[in-house]
Protein backbone atom coordinates (compact mmCIF):
# COMPACT_ATOMS: atom_id res chain seq x y z
CA UNK A 1 0.00 0.00 0.00
CA UNK A 2 2.84 2.06 -0.58
CA UNK A 3 5.87 3.16 -2.57
CA UNK A 4 9.25 4.03 -1.25
CA UNK A 5 13.01 4.47 -2.83
CA UNK A 6 16.39 3.45 -1.27
CA UNK A 7 19.42 5.30 -3.18
CA UNK A 8 22.82 6.34 -2.11
CA UNK A 9 24.10 9.51 -2.69
CA UNK A 10 27.77 8.83 -4.48
CA UNK A 11 28.70 12.18 -3.29
CA UNK A 12 28.56 11.65 0.50
CA UNK A 13 27.66 8.16 0.93
CA UNK A 14 24.58 9.08 2.42
CA UNK A 15 21.84 5.88 2.37
CA UNK A 16 18.49 7.25 2.14
CA UNK A 17 14.89 6.27 2.34
CA UNK A 18 11.80 8.14 0.86
CA UNK A 19 8.18 6.41 1.16
CA UNK A 20 4.42 7.83 0.96
CA UNK A 21 1.67 5.93 1.57
CA UNK A 22 -2.34 5.98 2.31
CA UNK A 23 -1.50 4.68 5.76
CA UNK A 24 -1.00 6.25 8.97
CA UNK A 25 2.46 6.73 10.02
CA UNK A 26 4.30 4.86 7.47
CA UNK A 27 7.83 6.57 8.29
CA UNK A 28 7.55 4.54 11.63
CA UNK A 29 7.77 0.85 10.13
CA UNK A 30 8.62 0.75 6.22
CA UNK A 31 12.17 2.82 6.44
CA UNK A 32 15.54 0.83 7.95
CA UNK A 33 18.77 2.06 7.71
CA UNK A 34 22.03 0.80 9.21
CA UNK A 35 24.98 3.30 8.89
CA UNK A 36 27.72 2.14 5.88
CA UNK A 37 25.90 -1.28 5.57
CA UNK A 38 22.30 -0.05 3.46
CA UNK A 39 18.55 0.04 3.68
CA UNK A 40 15.88 -1.89 3.90
CA UNK A 41 11.79 -0.82 2.73
CA UNK A 42 9.35 -3.54 4.08
CA UNK A 43 5.83 -2.70 2.72
CA UNK A 44 2.59 -4.13 1.65
CA UNK A 45 1.23 -5.80 4.90
CA UNK A 46 4.23 -4.76 5.93
CA UNK A 47 6.25 -7.23 8.32
CA UNK A 48 8.41 -4.88 10.83
CA UNK A 49 11.34 -7.86 11.90
CA UNK A 50 11.88 -7.87 7.97
CA UNK A 51 13.86 -4.35 8.80
CA UNK A 52 15.00 -5.26 12.05
CA UNK A 53 16.35 -8.95 11.23
CA UNK A 54 17.63 -7.47 7.54
CA UNK A 55 19.82 -4.95 9.29
CA UNK A 56 21.28 -7.66 11.62
CA UNK A 57 21.77 -9.48 8.58
CA UNK A 58 23.36 -6.84 6.65
CA UNK A 59 26.04 -5.77 9.46
CA UNK A 60 27.02 -9.48 9.41
CA UNK A 61 27.67 -8.95 5.62
CA UNK A 62 25.30 -10.59 3.77
CA UNK A 63 24.42 -9.75 0.40
CA UNK A 64 20.83 -8.39 -0.56
CA UNK A 65 19.73 -11.12 -2.48
CA UNK A 66 20.90 -13.44 0.55
CA UNK A 67 18.98 -11.40 3.10
CA UNK A 68 15.84 -11.65 0.79
CA UNK A 69 15.89 -14.85 0.75
CA UNK A 70 16.83 -15.50 4.11
CA UNK A 71 13.71 -13.74 5.21
CA UNK A 72 10.91 -14.50 3.22
CA UNK A 73 12.03 -18.52 3.62
CA UNK A 74 11.08 -17.73 7.08
CA UNK A 75 8.12 -16.39 6.61
CA UNK A 76 4.76 -17.76 5.66
CA UNK A 77 2.90 -14.29 5.16
CA UNK A 78 6.18 -13.85 2.62
CA UNK A 79 3.42 -13.40 -1.04
CA UNK A 80 1.51 -10.79 0.73
CA UNK A 81 4.97 -8.53 1.87
CA UNK A 82 7.36 -6.38 -0.03
CA UNK A 83 10.56 -5.88 0.33
CA UNK A 84 13.21 -4.35 -1.45
CA UNK A 85 17.31 -3.93 -0.19
CA UNK A 86 20.37 -1.57 -1.36
CA UNK A 87 24.00 -1.90 0.54
CA UNK A 88 26.75 0.27 0.53
CA UNK A 89 28.29 -1.35 -2.26
CA UNK A 90 24.91 -1.12 -4.87
CA UNK A 91 23.82 -3.95 -4.55
CA UNK A 92 19.78 -4.72 -4.56
CA UNK A 93 17.43 -7.35 -4.38
CA UNK A 94 13.80 -7.06 -4.24
CA UNK A 95 10.21 -9.21 -3.53
CA UNK A 96 7.13 -9.15 -4.42
CA UNK A 97 4.94 -11.42 -3.08
CA UNK A 98 1.82 -13.02 -5.27
CA UNK A 99 -0.83 -11.60 -3.17
CA UNK A 100 0.12 -7.77 -3.11
CA UNK A 101 -1.94 -5.81 -4.58
CA UNK A 102 -1.98 -4.56 -8.13
CA UNK A 103 -0.18 -2.58 -9.71
CA UNK A 104 3.23 -4.07 -7.54
CA UNK A 105 6.51 -4.55 -8.71
CA UNK A 106 10.14 -3.00 -8.69
CA UNK A 107 12.83 -0.79 -10.65
CA UNK A 108 16.29 -0.36 -9.73
CA UNK A 109 18.74 1.77 -11.65
CA UNK A 110 22.26 2.63 -10.57
CA UNK A 111 22.86 3.46 -6.81
CA UNK A 112 18.51 3.47 -6.57
CA UNK A 113 15.88 1.02 -5.76
CA UNK A 114 12.34 1.91 -6.31
CA UNK A 115 9.32 -0.71 -4.77
CA UNK A 116 5.36 -0.05 -4.45
CA UNK A 117 2.16 -2.15 -4.57
CA UNK A 118 -1.60 -1.12 -4.63
CA UNK A 119 -0.67 1.72 -7.18
CA UNK A 120 -2.38 3.24 -10.11
CA UNK A 121 0.20 1.66 -12.38
CA UNK A 122 3.52 0.98 -13.48
CA UNK A 123 3.88 4.69 -14.44
CA UNK A 124 4.93 5.57 -10.89
CA UNK A 125 7.88 3.56 -10.37
CA UNK A 126 8.80 5.03 -13.49
CA UNK A 127 8.20 8.13 -12.71
CA UNK A 128 9.88 8.22 -9.37
CA UNK A 129 13.58 6.75 -10.99
CA UNK A 130 13.07 9.15 -14.31
CA UNK A 131 12.89 12.24 -11.72
CA UNK A 132 15.48 10.76 -9.30
CA UNK A 133 17.90 10.33 -12.09
CA UNK A 134 17.14 14.22 -13.56
CA UNK A 135 17.78 15.96 -10.65
CA UNK A 136 21.31 14.19 -9.71
CA UNK A 137 22.12 18.17 -9.26
CA UNK A 138 19.86 18.55 -6.10
CA UNK A 139 21.00 17.72 -2.28
CA UNK A 140 20.20 14.31 -1.83
CA UNK A 141 17.22 15.10 0.28
CA UNK A 142 15.76 17.20 -2.06
CA UNK A 143 16.04 14.56 -4.71
CA UNK A 144 13.92 12.02 -2.99
CA UNK A 145 11.34 14.20 -2.07
CA UNK A 146 11.61 15.25 -5.81
CA UNK A 147 11.62 11.97 -7.17
CA UNK A 148 8.14 10.98 -5.01
CA UNK A 149 6.70 13.84 -5.96
CA UNK A 150 7.35 13.09 -9.89
CA UNK A 151 5.52 9.51 -8.36
CA UNK A 152 2.37 11.04 -7.31
CA UNK A 153 2.13 12.75 -10.10
CA UNK A 154 1.90 10.10 -11.95
CA UNK A 155 -1.20 8.36 -9.45
CA UNK A 156 0.68 7.11 -6.69
CA UNK A 157 -1.06 4.77 -4.02
CA UNK A 158 -4.41 4.30 -5.85
CA UNK A 159 -6.55 5.28 -2.59
CA UNK A 160 -4.83 8.05 -2.27
CA UNK A 161 -2.23 10.10 0.52
CA UNK A 162 -2.16 10.33 3.91
CA UNK A 163 1.90 9.80 5.69
CA UNK A 164 4.89 10.38 3.75
CA UNK A 165 8.54 10.24 5.22
CA UNK A 166 12.58 10.52 4.61
CA UNK A 167 15.19 9.00 6.60
CA UNK A 168 18.66 9.45 5.74
CA UNK A 169 22.19 8.42 7.51
CA UNK A 170 25.50 9.20 7.05
CA UNK A 171 28.75 7.81 9.09
CA UNK A 172 26.93 7.71 12.13
CA UNK A 173 24.43 5.26 14.22
CA UNK A 174 21.80 8.06 14.73
CA UNK A 175 20.31 9.85 11.16
CA UNK A 176 21.51 12.39 9.69
CA UNK A 177 17.94 13.43 8.91
CA UNK A 178 14.85 11.60 10.10
CA UNK A 179 11.51 13.37 8.88
CA UNK A 180 7.67 11.83 9.34
CA UNK A 181 4.62 13.05 8.37
CA UNK A 182 1.78 10.83 9.88
CA UNK A 183 -1.19 11.94 8.78
CA UNK A 184 -1.65 14.95 6.54
CA UNK A 185 -4.36 15.99 3.24
CA UNK A 186 -0.94 16.70 1.14
CA UNK A 187 1.86 14.29 2.82
CA UNK A 188 4.71 14.75 0.36
CA UNK A 189 4.36 18.69 0.59
CA UNK A 190 4.27 18.95 4.18
CA UNK A 191 7.36 16.53 3.61
CA UNK A 192 8.91 18.98 1.35
CA UNK A 193 7.95 22.04 3.64
CA UNK A 194 9.74 20.04 6.59
CA UNK A 195 12.90 19.36 4.88
CA UNK A 196 12.89 23.53 4.54
CA UNK A 197 13.05 23.72 7.98
CA UNK A 198 15.42 21.31 8.62
CA UNK A 199 17.82 23.67 6.68
CA UNK A 200 17.43 26.06 9.53
CA UNK A 201 18.78 24.86 12.12
CA UNK A 202 19.13 20.62 12.24
CA UNK A 203 21.50 20.25 9.58
CA UNK A 204 24.08 22.67 11.00
CA UNK A 205 23.49 21.36 14.71
CA UNK A 206 23.97 18.09 13.71
CA UNK A 207 27.61 18.80 12.47
CA UNK A 208 28.55 19.63 16.09
CA UNK A 209 26.84 16.53 17.80
CA UNK A 210 28.91 13.71 19.41
CA UNK A 211 30.28 11.37 16.75
CA UNK A 212 32.21 8.02 17.22
CA UNK A 213 35.52 9.94 16.21
CA UNK A 214 34.40 12.85 18.75
CA UNK A 215 32.94 11.72 21.63
CA UNK A 216 31.93 14.76 23.22
CA UNK A 217 31.13 16.55 20.00
CA UNK A 218 31.48 20.35 20.38
CA UNK A 219 29.80 21.78 23.73
CA UNK A 220 30.63 25.55 23.28
CA UNK A 221 27.03 26.96 22.55
CA UNK A 222 28.61 30.52 21.47
CA UNK A 223 30.80 28.17 18.34
CA UNK A 224 27.36 26.74 17.72
CA UNK A 225 25.02 29.82 17.78
CA UNK A 226 27.82 31.30 15.40
CA UNK A 227 27.67 27.82 12.72
CA UNK A 228 24.03 28.51 13.02
CA UNK A 229 24.14 32.14 12.20
CA UNK A 230 26.89 31.62 9.69
CA UNK A 231 24.62 29.36 7.70
CA UNK A 232 21.31 30.92 7.90
CA UNK A 233 23.22 34.42 6.37
CA UNK A 234 24.25 32.25 3.48
CA UNK A 235 20.97 30.79 3.11
CA UNK A 236 19.34 34.80 2.60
Amino acid sequence: MTWSIIAKDEATGQIGIAVATRFFAVGARVPYIAAGFGGIATQALVNPYYGIDGLALLREGKSPQEIVETLTAADPGRESRQLHILDASGRISAHTGRDCIPWCGHVAGSGFSIAGNMLSGAQVLDETAKAYVANAALPFAQRLIAALKAGEAAGGDKRGKQSAALLIHGDEEWAALDLRVDDHADPLAELERLERVSRLHWTTFRAFMPTRANPAGVTDRAIIDAGIAAALARQA
